[in-house]
């Protein structure tokens, strides 16, 4: 299979991108979660299944295998993550590719077909995040169990992550059994990451926990499915009926999966996903 492997510059940064499989095969741009997340465990997952496309895997700016940068709020926020995904298709001379983002990364996806809809045939979503202060809410919940969280969401995520941890209660929320959150962690062993904690913090500091991106999903320009697994408590079913209803867009939602829906249900997730791509790659 193809690869070319690049450290491509950006206006304030530089960031780490795989580009593999046939050159002239639609194509896709992987976002991934986090903040802070890396594209190695999609690529260790997803390779085989999506051999006949071009798949460009990225590590974000300062995440991942991409250089790391200096902890400053403005050079963390959702638009410089889309403007590195635009400098990135131009460096790659790609005339039109189709986001794929999970979690946080399906914020930046969105954001990059609203600003750039005529290079985006559509996007998709997996187990989206677009309503922060309700994510805030599910990991005070997770923490606390039934009950009435902070009014502050920044408030009610710190006062979660200070009585368990965030892995914890991500963990308690994503993965369906024991068997998901392992096989996970044996996909990304090994993965060397860049600055993961201080790119987290820079966009908490930015004021991620009050986000709110449902305005901007009104009147969206350009098509939308959104992938879930039914027991994902990041996710389901607010984050991810919010925006198909507010978008217009389809959803799948899948039984028995988690936040990692390759991982619970393979079968039914590359299902819906190469259901997805065939309406965007027509």
């Amino acid at each position: 299979m193809r690869e070319e492997i690049a450290i491509v510059p950006t206006h304030d940064a530089e960031v780490y991108v795989e580009d593999v499989g046939p050159r002239d095969a639609p194509v896709l741009v992987v976002v991934p979660g986090g903040p802070g997340g890396s594209s190695y465990p999609y690529r260790a997952a997803w390779e085989e299944e999506l051999a006949d496309y071009r798949v460009v895997y990225l590590d974000p700016r300062g995440s991942g295998r991409s250089p790391e940068l200096p902890p400053e709020p403005r050079l963390f926020t959702v638009d410089a993550l889309v403007d590195d995904l635009e400098a990135v298709r131009v460096w790659l001379a790609v005339d039109r590719w189709v986001p794929v983002g999970h979690g946080f990364g399906a914020l930046a996806a969105l954001e990059y077909g609203r600003r750039f809809p005529e290079f985006t045939p559509g996007v998709v979503a997996l187990g989206p995040w677009v309503h922060y202060p309700e994510l805030a809410r599910a990991l005070w919940r997770a923490a606390f169990g039934p009950g009435e969280s902070p009014e502050d969401p920044t408030q009610a995520v710190e006062e979660a992550f200070a009585a368990a941890g965030p892995k914890v209660l991500f963990d308690r929320l994503s993965f369906p059994s024991e068997h998901g959150r392992a096989h996970l962690e044996w996909l990304a062993e090994g993965l060397p990451l860049a600055g993961s904690e201080g790119v987290e913090a820079a966009f908490r500091t930015n004021g991620l926990w009050e986000l709110d991106y449902s305005a901007h999903l009104l009147e969206y320009p350009v098509d939308v499915a959104v992938i879930v697994g039914e027991r994902d408590g990041t996710s389901y079913p607010h984050q991810a009926e919010r925006l198909a209803d507010l978008t217009g867009g389809r959803i799948e939602v899948l039984p028995r999966a988690g936040h990692y829906p390759w991982i619970d249900e393979p079968e039914a997730f590359f299902r819906a996903f190469y259901g997805a791509l065939d309406a965007f790659c027509e």
